[in-house]
């Protein structure tokens, strides 16, 4: 009993101090929040034993790279992972600026608009991943998304309440990772709502597929949800710009992929997408998880 009152007593203090990190956060203007968030992060990362899988992760991309451009991805990695931490404080500002986030590849998803088309849009952990979802809800695509819940159920509830804040169509939902969250997306898309998936972090449970040629767990159901209810896939990249801004640019929807084309193949196809993203901005890139134990 006593165990359990002070493991809620721990739960309770973290939650509090993130909550008035929030508070005074919520208050501050964007560039003093974002850049607030990356000098820590630029200070503290570097320090820590997750510097060392930045490096092994930027040596799995550029395995011929030298010492030097490691150390200069990894510091500018910490300070932009930084800023996207802090964002997430104030979501909610960055979604409703006016020019802050900039749209390309529009013509590539004219038809889905016009057409109330219900479609798979992937991106990966880059830039920052959370204004996705919230953009495409603001363009009028209903669109579900899965988040990675957190242990602590009152920052959880903290964090998931700032990004429902960020979406307007009633149709639009975020639900967690795990069982409930396959239900809902199947849900979701015979209600005519769109699916928004991050595919680039490890699925234990997931295929073997090459990426950065190395054999790496991957998630495939997206694809089998695809060919099962005939969806498209659209690949939208995810850029912070040097003037603090974000584009984010559609490209061409993957159509139908056929039954017999294998799920692995296809992804394999998918995975030299994103590897042209990540090779692109290196220090865009979520380099602190584990992708390729």
């Amino acid at each position: 009993m006593k165990n359990n009152f002070s493991y809620k007593l721990k739960l309770i203090i973290e939650f509090l101090l993130i909550y008035i990190v929030y508070l005074i956060l919520s208050k501050l203007p964007f560039f003093l929040v974002s850049n607030l968030g990356g000098l820590i992060f630029k200070l503290i990362g570097p320090k820590t034993k997750i510097q060392n899988i930045v490096k092994k992760n930027l040596l799995q991309v550029f395995p011929n790279t030298e010492l030097t451009f490691l150390s200069k991805e990894s510091q500018k990695n910490w300070f932009k992972i930084g800023k996207t931490f802090f964002e997430l404080f104030i979501l909610p500002k960055i979604i409703n600026t006016k020019n802050r986030i900039l749209i390309e590849g529009k013509e590539n998803i004219k038809n889905i608009v016009e057409n109330s088309e219900k479609v798979i849009f992937i991106g990966i952990h880059q830039s920052n991943w959370e204004i996705l979802l919230p953009t495409i809800d603001k363009m009028g695509i209903p669109v579900a998304g899965i988040y990675r819940h957190i242990n602590n159920p009152y920052i959880n509830n903290l964090i998931l309440k700032i990004r429902k804040k960020c979406i307007y169509s009633k149709k639009s939902f975020y639900t967690p990772k795990g069982k409930k969250s396959a239900k809902a997306i199947i849900e979701g898309i015979k209600n005519d709502t769109s699916i928004v998936l991050l595919i680039d972090q490890k699925d234990s449970a997931g295929e073997e597929v090459p990426f950065f040629n190395f054999p790496a767990k991957t998630q495939t159901g997206f694809i089998k949800i695809s060919k099962k209810y005939n969806l498209k896939i659209v690949p939208v990249q995810n850029i912070r710009n040097n003037n603090d801004t974000f584009t984010l640019k559609f490209h061409k929807p993957i159509n139908q992929i056929s039954n017999e084309i294998s799920d692995i193949n296809a992804m394999k196809n998918i995975h030299s997408i994103i590897e042209g993203w990540i090779k692109t901005n290196p220090s865009d890139w979520f380099l602190q998880h584990n992708r390729f134990s």
